[in-house]
């Protein structure tokens, strides 16, 4: 067992016992690439671990593939863990687990982007974020601010209730290409604002419109805007496509349709 501990005591050669635990059989190069490591430095490591029989090599035709075998690792644990002490292991294990997974889903939500192309200058489509009535034709809602960096701005609703369902501020704004605001749909909660980017980029008779919105406090948030920003970008690539708006609110489509 000397050789194992030696083995498994060294970074890299974990490292490289998790790719193969994620996909076995690969070959040298394949695991060259996906490690941006030197060949002969794998090859070195890639030896001490065949010697202590933590990788097996199988030759197919010119290639060796290179297969992870967990008997050593399984003999450690029934030399040193006993039978009543593996159910109870196996509990802490499985809580732990669960905990860094809840963890990592509150903690850690990713960035949400979406890109569509559009046939339109991007004057037009810059005109089409940031124009009060053009937002309540696509939207909805009306978007009201003068856009200038440091102005407040408002996500109205056009039912008459003059309701305001989401505020924030301009941080960035460079007609017309790029527009940066906080997007806070719930200002009271003591929270930080999520941050909304709009990059328009012309390319001859189109442009490509990337969203990109950072920072959501929560899961809940991603999947509210992960159906949302779809819908409310196919509104606006159809209107200004087409001089309307889809027949009906893509947004009202239940989700047995989507």
């Amino acid at each position: 067992m000397d050789q194992v501990f030696k083995a498994l005591a060294d970074h890299t050669r974990r490292l490289l016992l998790d790719r193969l635990r994620e996909q076995n059989g690969q070959t040298l190069r394949e695991l060259c690439e996906r490690l941006n490591m030197a060949r002969q430095s794998a090859t070195q490591h890639i030896d001490l671990l065949v010697r202590a029989n933590l990788v097996t090599v199988v030759r197919r035709g010119r290639e060796r593939l290179h297969y992870l075998n967990p008997v050593p690792i399984h003999e450690i644990e029934e030399r040193w863990i006993s039978g009543f002490d593996k159910a109870r292991l196996r509990a802490i294990s499985a809580i732990k687990i669960e905990a860094e997974e809840y963890a990592m889903a509150e903690e850690s939500v990713p960035t949400y982007v979406y890109v569509t192309y559009i046939r339109a200058t991007a004057k037009q489509v810059w005109q089409a974020l940031t124009d009060a009535d053009l937002t309540a034709r696509y939207w909805g809602h009306a978007n009201v601010s003068d856009w200038q960096p440091g102005s407040s701005w408002e996500h109205r609703r056009v039912d008459g209730s003059g309701a305001v369902d989401v505020v924030g501020k301009v941080l960035e704004s460079e007609p017309p290409t790029r527009l940066v605001i906080t997007f806070e749909d719930s200002p009271d909660e003591d929270r930080e604002a999520s941050v909304v980017t709009f990059l328009v980029e012309p390319h001859q008779d189109i442009v490509r419109l990337t969203v990109t919105h950072e920072n959501l406090p929560n899961l809940a948030m991603l999947n509210g805007i992960s159906s949302g920003w779809p819908a409310v970008l196919a509104n606006l690539k159809s209107l200004l496509e087409t001089g309307d708006v889809l027949p009906q609110a893509p947004w009202e489509m239940s989700p047995a349709h989507t």
